[in-house]
């Protein structure tokens, strides 16, 4: 199984997990996290994004992910990671990421897969640009983002 998909096609969450699950009796939880497109952005009114376009370097941004999978399941003890990120056009409603992962137990699902998502708000090499009725602008990276790698033992190159 392929751990890390960066496409702009939709995805299944049950085929996915279903996947990763397969023909191995040793997982005793899977956990997963699913994103989707908003549309707001900063608690702003409802409808101020009517769309995102996401931008990425293909290989790099591959690469990267993979070696925080390899991080995550050094660390929590991972039996299999699958992520996938779209790109592209995409619209408010639609998936935007899947991470998922399965263990041994329930605990270190739940902390490997968070581990993931926070280090993929901070240190993919991703590009979102939201288009609203002001005009298209880049979202910039979050403090909140970056406060929440730091509690990993991480530090955010987007911190100061």
């Amino acid at each position: 199984m392929t751990r890390v998909s960066i496409q702009t096609a939709d995805f299944d969450l049950s085929a996915e997990v279903a996947a990763l699950r397969a023909q191995d009796l040793g997982v005793g939880a899977v956990a997963t996290f699913l994103g989707t497109v908003r549309d707001r952005n900063g608690g702003g009114a409802s409808g101020d994004v009517s769309a995102m376009e996401l931008e990425h370097y293909p290989g790099m941004t591959e690469a990267a992910i993979e070696r925080m999978i390899d991080e995550a399941c050094a660390r929590f003890e991972l039996r299999a990671v699958r992520v996938i990120h779209r790109v592209g056009l995409l619209q408010p409603g639609d998936q935007i990421v899947l991470v998922a992962v399965s263990s041994a137990h329930r605990g270190t699902a739940f902390q490997g897969c968070e581990f993931l998502m926070d280090y993929l708000k901070t240190q993919a090499p991703f590009w979102k640009k939201e288009s609203t009725p002001e005009g298209a602008r880049w979202v910039d990276a979050r403090v909140a983002d970056d406060a929440a790698l730091q509690r990993w033992g991480l530090r955010s190159g987007n911190a100061p």
